[in-house]
């Protein structure tokens, strides 16, 4: 990786993560995703892989539904998400190959996919969750951002505090080449920490794609896919995403 995309969020500075992420924000988004996974389903949802997981704050509503594995590339994700989540196992992995020799009754990508810079790569990940997928289970993704409504300079800001450290998180989004399938997004932290403030910097490499190409690709692997809309509000933001329910066929008859 260069050095212009550094995912610092994921390495030096993961400690932030838990002043930004609350888990009580993802309760009700959680609650209608493993409702929507139930509904589509062909088989019982006992046991569900988490793919992309990060710091766990989905988990934490996720867990109270399914037996749950979670899967990311950061070890100090991971080890918010075992903190927080201390009953859920968690694996070390890439999505984009990530092979566990076993199958699981449901499967979901949320906001970690859109770090799949190519169809090449968006293609890998729906590939892994198809080969960890029981036949009658659910995959379950939603794309954030989508070539047809990207916002551009679209920018917000977020404020956590814990005793005497704060952080004010600034996250903008940019496209530099709307003919290619990336977009930069830059985080701006304002660290207030043991009486010192700084300010630091990092850019992550997101991908950006037409809606089509989404359905598309998980057709191509072998899903029947729904999509919906889904809007996504707390006191930050008020989103609205491109949200797949695909379901393996049980072609076993």
């Amino acid at each position: 990786m260069s050095d212009e995309f550094q995912h610092r969020m994921y390495d030096d500075l993961v400690w932030t993560w838990p002043l930004i992420s609350d888990p009580s924000l993802a309760v009700e988004e959680v609650k209608l995703f493993s409702k929507l996974v139930k509904e589509r389903a062909e088989r019982p949802i006992k046991t569900l892989l988490h793919m992309g997981c990060g710091g766990g704050h989905m988990d934490f509503t996720f867990k109270e539904e399914f037996q749950l594995t979670g899967l990311d590339l950061s070890e100090g994700m991971l080890d918010h998400a075992r903190a927080l989540n201390p009953e859920v196992e968690y694996l070390i992995g890439d999505m984009r190959d990530a092979r566990l020799g076993r199958t699981f009754d449901a499967v979901v990508v949320l906001d970690s996919i859109s770090y799949m810079v190519s169809q090449k790569e968006l293609n890998a990940a729906f590939r892994t969750a198809w080969e960890h997928l029981e036949p009658g289970g659910v995959f379950l993704t939603y794309a954030e951002q989508v070539k047809e409504t990207f916002e551009q300079n679209k920018t917000i800001a977020r404020t956590g505090v814990d005793g005497e450290t704060s952080l004010t998180l600034i996250e903008n989004d940019y496209d530099p080449d709307p003919e290619d399938t990336t977009t930069e997004y830059t985080l701006v932290y304002i660290i207030r920490k043991d009486g010192k403030f700084s300010v630091e910097t990092e850019q992550h490499l997101m991908g950006l794609f037409p809606l089509k190409v989404w359905s598309r690709i998980l057709r191509s692997i072998g899903f029947e896919v729904k999509r919906r809309k889904y809007n996504y509000t707390n006191e930050w933001v008020d989103l609205e995403y491109q949200l797949f329910i695909c379901l393996k066929p049980d072609t076993s008859d």
